[in-house]
C-alpha cells in the first residue's frame, strides 16, 4: 500500500498514526481539508480486519466530511479518526484518554466527536484530555443526542427532495418506504407520521419493527422486500451501498432521500438513479443535521439556533438540484460541485497571489 500516493490522489493534507502501549490504543487521524477551517469529524471504533481496510477507512471518511461540512455551510474542513478495537469488549478511561492526547496534540486541526461504536461518555472521557471534542453530555454544554436533530434534517431534506419530484413538498398522503429503525430512523418515523405520512418500515431488529408498527400504524416488511415496495419515497437509514445493480432496478419510487452514508455502493449506481427517472437526494447533504448541531458547540450551543441551520437543509437540497440543472449533472455530481466551488471561492480568497494560464503567479491586488 503506497500511502503518499492515497494521500496525493485527493490531496489529504495529514495522516496521524497514534499508540499506546498501557491502554493498547491503536488509533488514525486523518485531516483532508482544512480550507474553511479546522478539521470536524467523528471517531469511529471498529474491529477493522486489517491496518490497510482501516487507513482505507479513515481517509474515505475524512474526506466525506470535507464535502459534508462544506455543503452544510460550516466554516469547519473535513478530517476523521479510526480506534482499532472491539467497542464492546476493548474501551477503557486509559484508551480513550491517550486518544484524546493525540487530538490535543494537533493544536485544533482536528476536533473529534462521536461516531460509529463511540458514545457521549466516551466522548466526556476524551474531554478530560483536549478540549477540541464535541458531542460531550449537556452538563459540559453541548446540545447531548445529536439523532433527533438528525432526523430533523433528513425529513426537511426528504421534503425539498418531493417538491422537486412532484411539484409540493406535502408528504401527507405519501408513501414513504423506511430501511432500518436506528434511532435517526425512528425520529424520522415520528416527523413522518405527524404529516400523515404511510409508513413502511423494515429492520433487521423485530423489536424496533414492533414499535414502529404500534406507534406509527407502519406495515412492516422483511429486509429484502423494501426495495419493491410500491411507494413515493425510499429512505435508506441503515448500511451503505444500498443503491446498487441489484437493488436499483427493484425501486418502484420517484425519491430516495434517507440518513444513511455512502448510499451509492459506486458513483455510476447515481447516475442509474437519474436514468430511472428517481430524484435522489444526496446524502451526505441530507444527513447533516448531526454535524451542524456539534458545530453549534464550538461557539456556545444554543438550540434555536442550531435547529434554524438545520432547517436550512431544505434549501440546500434545492440548490444542490439547481446546480444538476444547471450544470446538466446527476445530483450526486452537483453536490460534490457544491462543496468544490465553496471550498475553491475561500481558497482563492485567502491566496493572495493567483496564477495566470502560464502558471505564473502574480500578487492578488486589493485588501488580503
Amino acid at each position: 500500500m503506497e500511502i503518499f500516493a492515497q494521500l496525493s490522489q485527493y490531496d489529504y493534507e495529514e495522516l496521524v498514526f497514534c499508540h499506546d502501549e498501557n491502554s493498547g490504543l491503536r488509533a488514525i487521524i486523518a485531516i483532508h481539508d482544512t480550507t474553511l477551517g479546522p478539521a470536524l469529524g467523528g471517531v469511529r471504533m471498529w474491529t477493522y480486519e486489517s491496518e490497510q481496510e482501516a487507513v482505507q477507512d479513515v481517509l474515505r471518511l475524512a474526506r466525506g466530511m470535507t464535502y459534508k461540512n462544506a455543503v452544510a455551510g460550516l466554516n469547519l474542513g473535513g478530517g476523521k479518526a479510526v480506534i482499532i478495537g472491539d467497542p464492546n469488549k476493548d474501551k477503557s478511561e486509559e484508551l480513550f484518554r491517550a486518544f484524546g492526547r493525540y487530538v490535543q496534540g494537533l493544536n485544533g486541526r482536528y476536533i473529534t466527536a462521536e461516531d460509529v461504536g463511540t458514545t457521549e461518555e466516551d466522548m466526556d472521557t476524551i474531554y478530560e484530555e483536549t478540549d477540541y471534542v464535541t458531542g460531550v453530555s449537556p452538563a459540559f454544554g453541548s446540545g447531548g443526542n445529536p439523532s433527533p436533530v438528525t432526523a430533523y434534517g433528513v425529513y426537511q431534506g426528504m421534503k425539498a427532495a418531493a417538491n422537486v419530484a412532484f411539484g409540493s413538498d406535502d408528504l401527507n398522503g405519501k408513501t414513504v418506504a423506511v430501511q432500518g429503525l436506528g434511532n435517526v430512523a425512528f425520529n424520522l418515523c415520528r416527523h413522518l407520521s405527524e404529516e400523515g405520512a404511510k409508513l413502511v418500515v423494515t429492520d433487521l431488529n423485530e423489536e424496533r419493527v414492533q414499535r414502529a408498527v404500534e406507534q406509527f400504524g407502519a406495515e412492516a416488511v422483511g429486509v429484502q422486500d423494501i426495495y419493491g415496495v410500491a411507494c413515493d419515497i425510499f429512505s435508506p437509514n441503515a448500511l451503505g451501498g444500498v443503491l446498487n445493480d441489484e437493488t436499483i432496478p427493484m425501486l418502484n419510487c420517484r425519491v430516495v432521500a434517507g440518513a444513511a452514508n455512502n448510499q451509492l455502493k459506486e458513483e455510476r449506481h447515481g447516475k442509474m438513479l437519474e436514468e430511472r427517472g428517481i430524484v435522489y437526494a444526496p446524502d451526505y447533504v441530507i444527513n447533516a443535521g448531526g454535524v451542524i448541531n456539534i458545530a453549534d458547540e464550538l461557539i456556545g450551543y444554543n438550540r434555536e439556533r442550531a435547529m434554524k441551520k438545520v432547517e436550512s437543509i431544505y434549501d440546500t437540497v434545492l440548490n444542490v438540484f439547481a446546480i444538476a440543472e444547471r450544470d446538466g449533472i446527476p445530483s450526486y455530481q452537483a453536490a460534490d460541485r457544491m462543496a468544490e466551488e465553496r471550498i475553491q471561492s475561500i481558497r482563492r480568497s485567502r491566496n493572495p497571489f493567483v496564477r495566470d494560464e502560464k502558471n505564473v503567479f502574480h500578487l492578488r491586488r486589493g485588501r488580503h
